[in-house]
């Protein structure tokens, strides 16, 4: 029997609770928006919900405001992967915002591929 197609669709985007990257659950959406007050701590993004796609391979990106890290060189986009482990998997892309604030403020562009194919682009503004 043929594999079935993947199909990728945007659950939500905006504003979040706060995220632990070591626990299985996702953030809870508080509020549905493209416009973040740039706050310390503040977590955004979206969540894909991405089915019939076990064992994918999902990239990532997020590009930023220019700020320099902790070397004082130029912070790179923030690029990553990893594998789609079930038939219909929830995927959170984002970041959160911390010291200095200031320099967070602009846009931000959350990027996601599935094998290569891209499958999400969001613009998100930090105000």
């Amino acid at each position: 029997m043929p594999r079935k197609k993947p199909e990728v669709s945007m659950h939500s985007y905006g504003l979040y609770d706060g995220w632990d990257r070591d626990s299985k659950e996702l953030p809870t959406l508080v509020k549905i928006t493209t416009e973040i007050e740039t706050e310390l701590d503040i977590e955004f993004g979206y969540i894909l919900r991405i089915q019939h796609a076990r064992n994918s391979k999902i990239t990532f990106r997020i590009e930023h405001p220019p700020f320099r890290d902790s070397s004082g060189n130029l912070a790179a986009p923030f690029d990553g992967e990893l594998y789609v482990k079930t038939n219909d998997f929830r995927f959170f892309l984002g970041d959160t915002i911390w010291a200095p604030v200031e320099n967070k403020k602009g846009t931000w562009r959350l990027i996601t591929w599935l094998d290569g194919q891209q499958v999400a682009d969001k613009t998100l503004n930090m105000i």
